[in-house]
């Protein structure tokens, strides 16, 4: 094995920690700054889909920080379950980086922009050291280096507002890293050790213990206010919708995301499905959480005109679905809810980033804004309806993929109300989204003004998330195998 494909774990966060600071140092050159971020987010998905490649053949990928074994030393792992998420976060952050140069200059002050792409970089860094670390500790301080990124990076928009949100989220981010920590210095106090392998081996021992349960409970709110469950999603409407566009692309179809595979990981791999499920009966928790969180930001952004703000909610609506597939403790629930990771994440994208071209062209994402902007700009919001399709969840479309298992796992699990649940709520998906088509296609303008289609360093991206919400809506072996694979691993045998 070559030294490059031995050291490719530690690459993956390494180099875009690297380049970050160098990023800093292009003030004077904000085209060479984006161009810098730009190759550097390539090589990073260049990286994981060699680690794929390796974790498709050897089944788990190890890296000893220093040459130290675990527990003593940090271990990166890459195996069935984080690959599929490491993918998610460097194909995003390499499709987002073509967009981001237009989008950028025109929302952010080209003074900060060298800041900004080094914050990126920053961010990047922290989602993917979260997903490949093995160690308890290590996904502390990566969240830690996210977290301060993405605070900055929405603290750039230009409205006074993003500012405003910036500190929400700063205060809800510090508040559930607290809880986190908390959880895992129990964990340390109860086994000695930090690495997650090796705290699942540990763990049966002192179940029983009153103080790894109420690990369980820190470590359970601290993340689940990381990835904004209702009602603990306070932060996240206002993050995305003052953000610069292409900041709520990366962070609508990123950080949530990765906050849910560590609950996964914490559930199912640290602390099981024995004691999470048999015992504690978590799933009486998570689910009414989860129809909930579904249900309540579904009627909530079809009342909103902002249409950043609408799909902000929808996104926490999104969540729901992920949380009520591991409520169902089942294979099959996992299944869906690792698959939806992937799913919505390029869908949300695609949308997200529709809205950038109409925010750069027509200077605004509300109602007002959107009228006519179908006959204005007929290529945007072509993706915006397929995208808003996908979302809805019809067929040959990814988002009708995650559905149709998530129903099917459902009537498994003798859950046929809820299935009905799942059918009803798409409903609410298609008014939000139903919102913005009428408005766009079958308003005439308010005002009389030629305004040109969008450039083609925004449609290009935006299409090929479009376009990528069809093929995996079609051609689905890549993102169901992978999810098949994490579900069975998590599940550790039991159906």
């Amino acid at each position: 094995m070559g030294l490059v494909q031995l050291h490719l774990p530690a690459l993956q966060v390494i180099v875009p920690m690297l380049v970050a600071p160098l990023v800093m140092l292009m003030a004077r050159s904000p085209r060479a700054a984006w161009a810098t971020a730009t190759l550097t987010s390539w090589l990073t998905l260049t990286i994981t889909l060699l680690l794929l490649i390796r974790v498709q053949a050897e089944g788990v990928v190890t890296y000893h920080m220093g040459g130290w074994l675990p527990p003593v030393g940090i271990e990166y792992r890459v195996d069935a379950v984080n690959i599929l998420v490491l993918l998610v976060i460097s194909f995003i952050s390499a499709v987002v980086m073509p967009f981001a140069r237009l989008s950028v200059a025109n929302e952010v002050r080209e003074d900060k922009h060298c800041f900004f792409y080094a914050a990126f970089l920053l961010a990047n860094c922290g989602l993917l050291g979260i997903t490949i670390t093995g160690d308890a500790f290590n996904i502390f301080v990566f969240f830690e280096i996210a977290a301060l990124a993405s605070y900055s990076l929405i603290a750039t928009g230009r409205e006074r507002r993003a500012v405003m949100a910036s500190y929400q989220y700063l205060m809800m981010g510090t508040i559930g890293t607290t809880f986190l920590l908390i959880g895992i210095g129990f964990l340390y106090i109860m086994t000695g050790t930090l690495n997650l392998v090796d705290l699942s081996v540990r763990l049966p021992e002192v179940n029983d213990t009153r103080t790894v349960r109420a690990a369980l409970a820190f470590i359970v709110v601290g993340i689940s206010l990381k990835l904004a469950l209702f009602p603990l999603h306070l932060w996240l409407p206002n993050a995305y919708a003052f953000a610069p566009s292409m900041v709520t692309v990366f962070l609508s179809a990123t950080a949530t995301k990765v906050a849910i595979y560590v609950l996964m990981r914490f559930i199912f791999g640290v602390f099981g499905y024995e004691l999470s499920f048999n015992e504690l009966e978590m799933n009486l928790l998570l689910m009414p959480l989860a129809m909930l969180g579904i249900l309540i930001p579904s009627i909530v952004a079809i009342f909103h005109t902002n249409i950043k703000r609408m799909f902000a909610y929808s996104s926490v609506a999104q969540v729901g679905y992920i949380i009520l597939g591991i409520s169902f403790a089942s294979t099959l629930g996992l299944m869906a809810s690792v698959l939806h990771l992937f799913n919505h994440a390029i869908t949300k994208a695609a949308l997200f980033m529709a809205l950038g071209c109409i925010a750069y062209r027509l200077g605004g994402v509300s109602l007002v804004h959107m009228t006519g902007a179908g006959q204005r700009m007929p290529w945007t919001m072509t993706a915006f309806v397929i995208a808003g399709l996908s979302l809805i969840g019809v067929p040959l479309t990814a988002g009708f993929v995650t559905k149709w298992h998530l129903i099917l796992a459902a009537l498994d699990g003798g859950l046929w109300p809820i299935a009905v649940f799942l059918l009803g709520t798409s409903v609410l998906a298609l008014l939000y989204v139903w919102r913005v088509v009428e408005v766009a296609f079958f308003r005439a303008p308010l005002r009389r003004i030629q305004v040109r289609e969008a450039p083609l360093s925004l449609l290009l991206p935006t299409w090929f998330l479009t376009l990528a919400c069809l093929y995996f809506g079609i051609e689905t072996s890549l993102p169901v195998g992978l999810a098949e694979r994490a579900a069975e691993t998590l599940m550790g045998g039991y159906r």
